[in-house]
């Protein structure tokens, strides 16, 4: 009773609420308290790879003083024997919002947006908020911090999760005493994010290209500001400049925006903290390559309730896929070595932060990893290790103490020390009392069971013959409340009995009866516990079903390489001089067409037998808005040139693999038609499975979006007061034309300086004139959205007057109203074959559109600007055979060589010529007929579809969904939480699409 006694005193005085040394007292009596703590016996871990066993903990002041086997210990100390206790640094999350209110949107941007920035001195754009620090209106969250505390964690950094550019981050010492010392840092990380901020109605960015590019201007701007060449000061670009040499923290939120942070951080010389979200996994070698350090937090998806079959066929195999490999993710990207903090971001309770990382561990993740992983990593980090995330002398004596592995799912924390202040979490001292024992209360005798655990011990009475006694049962602090209820459940006559552990073989205390007498009862313990043994084996974790790429449905099991292969006796359409050629050979080899014609052979070939097929060049889609992430359009300004679709490109798009089944081989991915002047486009070729970067046409030429007509202007947007110029037919022409002009005096002016030796201000480097300058320039080319015949004769007189030419005009649906004209300028057209009157400004089209034009002598491409279209192409073709009496060469030019004249590719692509790169379908009959299937897609050599393979894809996936359902089932039979199923709708994206 005196110890226990004792220690509730220390306790009391260690946790005394200190203020700063120089705050005046008026509660108590100054006193600082200088003695030491010491921890003995016990098994200590400095780091995850340092232990002692049967070590001493000496701690003052909330420092570590010394740690080891034969530590002096000071006269003054207070001495805590562990024996048979563990004690671990306490875990760091260096990724939180602890203490901070996240901000929460009002404005209703959609419904009237701004496109002006109201704050004044600050960044033009309000997404722009390096200035915001998180010190200046953190509050501690105590409820917060316990629930932390109870998981282990000491330290956290915390910071504002608002906009592209957030502001700066805190770290946090979960000190529930000392206020003074809970700061350990009021500035330690900058952070970033592809986020619009909640506090502005600003348009720009609507789009994560115009996040991108927003990142890109912001640091070029801060270069530019650095080196004295502003006029005015901004002082979020000053703040900007001051966050550098903090660590750099950027929320990413999924493993291709990831990539994309990186390609950032390349370009800029930066080093970025990605914060994923869990699929890192899927791209693993590309996420190794970024070379860069990750936070991953520890949230994995609750099993589908797959219960009903026909609810559960809405799910797409992604996401139940993503259930079944989440909880490897950590385990693959330690064997990868990719380093990395752990956060509890994400998670619903704090408290499912241990048994989602002990799941991780079942799948695979070394223990010590994880440690290190909460401890010396996120440390090293933020440049803390000599503070936080070990027990080295010096650092903060933040620690918990266990009963043993921290890792093992029945190891019991007791108490949680940061900065040398105690929190319990479970009573150390709590004695084990399990056992059978007799109860005597006064004359009335039972059998009293206790079982359980030892720090959550359950009761169960019963009387000497057996019969089952209502009661309740508490301990805490080793005290016991059990109150024992009467059999007539209407009478309120408890009987109350307390007591004090002293010696657990013997009871004893005192009993409150119903009418207030009181008596003593007392326990004599009969036979102690013994625990059941457990017979029941350790449950395995589910089969992970392998990661495919890209991993989704369709996906293949490993990268696919290049053949050589050899196609006999085969109707060769090669788009070349020769024509169509029957019963020929087409030998593919390194990448590339080898060679064309009859009895052809090759030793190292694969040789497919073609008779009666039909082998033509890849179909080209010159207009397409697939595979296209966050967003086709960037609405925000009416010129917004400086954004790029090959930032978003989507890797993961089943349409790729759709398309590929329709023979396509090569897109142009193209910003949508919201502004007059759109972003940049991505000529991509379809490799399936391949990361975004690789998709990209090597050394491809630059193009960008133009558009026309009833979209740019706002006419069809819904907003209730739109106010964005243009708002008119001819304000779109004033656009071109000032935007063409000063990009010309942007570029004069630059030229200017570089002529002059580079001396005096330099000008701001301006992506979007940039970019505009380029077209000015020859080196872009423009294609243009357009419809009506009189914006199409306006766009080529303005860009005349500059002194260059339209390069295509797409859609293009009044073109044969104007063919001689767009022959005079130069100017090809990508059209649809037979779409009219959709929309009042094409009531004019027609389906003889593109032969009008061929037979004028432009170059005609037909295009898709369509999800469902684009795997469709080659009938698409053969329409300009039946409205206009085509060749059927000619048509199939249509969708593969005219296309790649307009791209500038047609040198590398778009027909089958020797040295050519070996983009080829074969068909199972003429590619101009409804019938006609693909049969083999091939980019550079490599397969990526083959129709036999397609059928073995179906089966195996309807394989897979059975695997993962009854997975899935068994997860609900064990009573484990599941979710509804739900079905996720995709949006497919075309000119018009405005992301919400």
């Amino acid at each position: 009773m005196k110890k226990a006694l004792l220690l509730l005193f220390l306790s009391v005085f260690l946790t005394k609420t200190y203020a700063q040394d120089y705050f005046p007292i008026n509660e108590s009596v100054q006193n600082k308290n200088k003695n030491y703590t010491v921890f003995t016996n016990a098994t200590i871990y400095v780091t995850p790879t340092q232990k002692i066993e049967k070590g001493t903990l000496l701690i003052q002041d909330g420092k570590v003083v010394s740690v080891g086997n034969n530590i002096s210990v000071p006269k003054n100390s207070i001495t805590i024997d562990l024996e048979g206790k563990t004690i671990y640094p306490s875990f760091i999350d260096i990724y939180t919002s602890f203490g901070v209110e996240k901000p929460k949107s009002n404005l209703g941007r959609s419904r009237d947006p701004l496109y002006d920035t109201k704050r004044v001195g600050y960044y033009w754009n309000e997404s722009v908020r390096p200035e915001v620090n998180t010190y200046e209106t953190f509050k501690y969250d105590q409820p917060k911090a316990e629930e932390l505390l109870k998981a282990g964690f000491g330290v956290v950094g915390t910071h504002i999760p608002d906009g592209i550019a957030q502001g700066t981050g805190i770290l946090v010492a979960l000190n529930n005493t000392q206020n003074s010392k809970q700061i350990i840092a009021n500035k330690i990380t900058n952070h970033l994010a592809f986020s619009r901020s909640a506090l502005t109605n600003q348009a720009y960015p609507s789009s994560l290209m115009g996040m991108m590019a927003l990142l890109r201007q912001m640091y070029l701007d801060l270069d530019w500001y650095k080196k004295g060449n502003s006029e005015t000061k901004d002082l979020s670009l000053e703040a900007l400049a001051n966050n550098e040499k903090l660590v750099q923290i950027f929320t990413t939120e999924d493993k291709l925006n990831s990539l994309r942070a990186a390609k950032i951080a390349k370009e800029f010389g930066l080093t970025y903290i990605l914060k994923g979200n869990g699929n890192e996994f899927e791209r693993i070698d590309e996420i190794k390559n970024t070379n860069a350090k990750f936070i991953i937090p520890v949230s994995f998806p609750e099993a589908y309730d797959v219960s009903n079959p026909y609810l559960s066929n809405q799910i797409e195999l992604t996401d139940m896929r993503f259930w079944n490999q989440a909880p490897s993710n950590l385990k693959i990207l330690s064997d990868n070595g990719v380093v990395f903090a752990l956060t509890t971001d994400k998670l619903k309770k704090t408290e499912d932060f241990k048994p989602n990382l002990l799941k991780a561990i079942k799948y695979g993740f070394d223990k010590t990893k994880a440690l290190e992983a909460l401890t010396t990593i996120p440390a090293a980090i933020l440049g803390k290790s000599n503070e936080v995330g070990s027990l080295k002398t010096g650092s903060y004596a933040n620690f918990v103490i266990t009963s043993g592995e921290i890792f093992d799912e029945k190891t019991i924390l007791y108490e949680n020390w940061v900065q040398g202040t105690k929190y319990v979490v479970n009573d150390i001292n709590s004695k084990d009392i399990r056992g059978n024992y007799n109860l005597t209360v006064g004359k009335d005798t039972y059998k009293w069971k206790i079982e359980g655990t030892a720090n959550a011990p359950k009761s169960e009475i019963t009387t000497t013959d057996d019969k089952k006694v209502n009661s309740t049962f508490a301990v805490s602090k080793n005290w016991i409340s059990l109150l024992i209820k009467p059999a007539d459940t209407i009478k309120a006559n408890f009987t109350r009995l307390t007591g004090f552990i002293e010696k657990p073989e013997s009871l004893s205390g005192k009993a409150v009866f119903a009418n207030g007498d009181e008596l003593a009862w007392t326990a004599l313990r009969t036979s102690p516990f013994v625990a059941v043994k457990d017979t029941v084996k350790t449950e395995k974790p589910n089969p992970v079903i392998p990661t495919t790429y890209p991993n989704v449905a369709f996906g293949d099991a490993k990268k696919l390489t290049a053949q050589t292969l050899l196609f006999k006796n085969a109707t060769v359409w090669t788009n070349e001089k020769e024509g169509i050629l029957t019963e020929t050979d087409v030998l593919i080899k390194n990448g590339k067409i080898a060679a064309v014609g009859k009895n052809l052979s090759d030793a190292s070939a694969t040789v497919i037998d073609s008779k009666g097929k039909h082998i033509t060049s890849g179909i080209i889609d010159e207009h397409s808005h697939i595979a296209i992430s966050k967003g086709v359009n960037e609405m925000g300004h009416n010129s917004t040139a400086e954004v790029t679709i090959q930032d978003v490109v989507n890797s993961e798009d089943i349409n790729i693999y759709r398309d590929l089944a329709g023979g396509v081989t090569i897109s142009q991915l193209l910003h949508g038609s919201a502004n007059p002047i759109g972003g940049r486009s991505a000529i991509v070729k379809w490799k399936w499975g391949a990361a975004p970067e690789e998709m990209l046409y090597k050394n491809q030429p630059k193009f960008i979006k133009f558009a026309l007509g009833e979209n740019v202007k706002q006419a069809n947007w819904g907003i209730d007061n739109p106010t964005r110029f243009p708002q008119t037919r001819m304000g779109v022409e004033q656009v071109f034309t000032d935007y063409f002009q000063r990009a010309k005096e942007y570029d004069e002016s630059w030229k200017k300086f570089n002529a002059g030796s580079k001396k005096g201000k330099a000008p701001r480097v301006d992506l979007e004139l940039q970019t505009i300058a380029e077209i000015i320039n020859k080196e872009r080319f423009i294609t243009c959205h357009s419809y009506v015949e009189s914006e199409i004769l306006m766009l080529m007189n303005v860009t005349e007057k500059f002194n260059f030419k339209v390069n295509t005009f797409t859609h293009i649906l009044e073109g044969y109203k104007v063919a001689d004209k767009m022959k005079q300028h130069g100017v090809g057209a990508s059209t649809f074959s037979d779409w009219w009157a959709y929309k009042f400004e094409v009531n004019d089209a027609i389906p003889f559109n593109g032969p009008i034009m061929h037979n004028e002598g432009l170059v005609v491409a037909y295009n898709s600007d369509d999800a469902e279209m684009s795997r469709r192409l080659n009938q698409e073709a053969a329409k300009a055979v039946k409205y206009g009496n085509i060749s059927e060469e000619d048509a199939w030019k249509f969708v593969t060589l005219n296309p790649a004249k307009l791209l500038h590719i047609d040198d590398k692509v778009g027909s089958l010529k020797v040295g050519k790169d070996a983009d080829v379908v074969l068909w199972s009959d003429n590619p101009l007929s409804i019938y006609a299937k693909a049969e083999k897609t091939i980019i550079e050599g490599v397969v990526y579809f083959d129709i036999e393979k397609d059928a073995e894809k179906q089966l195996a996936i309807t394989k897979e969904r059975s695997l993962l359902i009854g997975q899935m089932l068994q997860e609900k039979n064990k009573g484990l939480s599941t979710q509804p199923p739900t079905k996720k709708e995709k949006t497919e994206y075309h000119c018009d699409t405005l992301e919400q």
